[in-house]
């Protein structure tokens, strides 16, 4: 697989209204981003000394004018200035330009990936591990990788296993070759004979489909008066309805990776609102619920990249984060799953931005060709 340079196109929005406001918030939260404290006008001053119409008194008047905007805030009467979350945002949306990932990053995706067919040789869930490790040590933060749900896999091969106590073992290998396995329960006891008969009904009639879109097909199918009093079809119903009826099965499975790295980081010294964030990071549910609104909000201002700032995330645990998440998909379908980098909201936009976008792709190829060898 060949690594390729990208781009991520920009739109523009020069609302503001002033030049020099934007050269000095973008300094402000680069200097921010290097110290992790408050800017003040002489840091600024220094950095233009040569500069024409940039002197102190202008700069502080510049940066008084930002703070009136909400898009700079002072922590402390005597300190400087740092970003807000609206100031982020402005920077984010306006101010970055055309994106490229750097050649030092790709030559370590190339290394930690390989890019070469016996990466293709690992399972579809060492890939996403092996992705969530990447993300972490790329960013030195929390990578995220969450593959596609259960309930909308694309069923290569299902099977069904009697156990005891009316119990069975549902094992579905969905594309790419990422095998499920879940035990339910039923009401009667079923022979082994009829879930084989079930399994390659399901396999012959619907392959490719998901759970969700076979149990739709067959409740279809049951209404028909023909197929009303259809066994096959009643037994198929139950094992599909009972293998996706749980709000988790909906949910992909979550590879996290670099937790750690936030533990040191002075933009979480609040020790409350840390552990509030790693119960967050713990819970699947809430993880999940919140990714997915994040992929799902309109108008990603970095093609599929999504960037939730602080304030707009919608979980209070993650209001002083930064979460820049992506989608994936594998083959020409439908199945989506997504990564993400959670971090500070003193984090390398561009740089992050960028990683996540190239890594989704790549992950897209691997996941797709894994899919087209089987």
């Amino acid at each position: 697989m060949a690594v390729r340079d990208f781009n991520l196109k920009i739109e523009k929005n020069f609302d503001f209204p002033d030049s020099r406001g934007q050269i000095v918030l973008s300094t402000i939260i680069n200097e921010h981003l290097i110290t992790g404290e408050p800017v003040g006008s002489k840091a600024i001053a220094e950095k233009f000394a040569n500069a024409s119409g940039l002197s102190s008194a202008t700069i502080r008047n510049v940066m008084s004018d930002l703070e009136e905007r909400g898009l700079l805030e002072q922590p402390h009467t005597s300190a400087g200035r740092v970003p807000t979350d609206k100031g982020y945002r402005f920077y984010v949306d306006n101010m970055l330009g055309v994106l490229s990932i750097s050649n030092e990053d790709l030559r370590l995706i190339s290394e930690e990936f390989g890019l070469n067919d016996s990466i293709l040789s690992q399972t579809p869930d060492r890939l996403m591990e092996k992705t969530s490790q990447l993300l972490s040590a790329l960013s030195n933060n929390v990578g995220i990788v969450v593959s596609p749900s259960l309930a909308h896999d694309r069923l290569q091969h299902i099977e069904f296993v009697n156990l005891s106590e009316r119990r069975i073992l549902v094992v579905l290998v969905s594309a790419p070759n990422i095998v499920h396995n879940k035990i339910i329960r039923l009401k009667e006891s079923l022979p082994q004979d009829e879930l084989d008969r079930t399994a390659r009904y399901l396999n012959a009639e619907f392959s490719g489909k998901s759970l969700t879109e076979i149990r739709t097909k067959i409740l279809r199918l049951m209404h028909e008066e023909k197929a009303l009093f259809d066994k096959m079809l009643q037994t198929a119903m139950i094992l599909c309805s009972q293998s996706i009826e749980d709000e988790k099965d909906n949910l992909g499975e979550v590879y996290v990776d670099g937790t750690s790295n936030i533990l040191g980081k002075p933009d979480f010294a609040d020790f409350q609102h840390l552990r509030e964030l790693l119960r967050t990071i713990e819970e699947k549910s809430r993880l999940m619920q919140i990714l997915n609104e994040c992929v799902e909000r309109e108008n990603p201002a970095k093609g599929n990249v999504q960037v939730t700032i602080g304030s707009e995330n919608p979980s209070p645990s993650f209001q002083n984060c930064t979460l820049i998440t992506a989608p994936y998909r594998i083959g020409s379908g439908s199945v989506i799953g997504t990564l993400s980098v959670l971090g500070p909201t003193r984090i390398e936009y561009a740089r992050m931005i960028s990683i996540v976008s190239y890594v989704a792709r790549i992950l897209e190829k691997m996941m797709t060709k894994q899919l087209s060898n089987n």
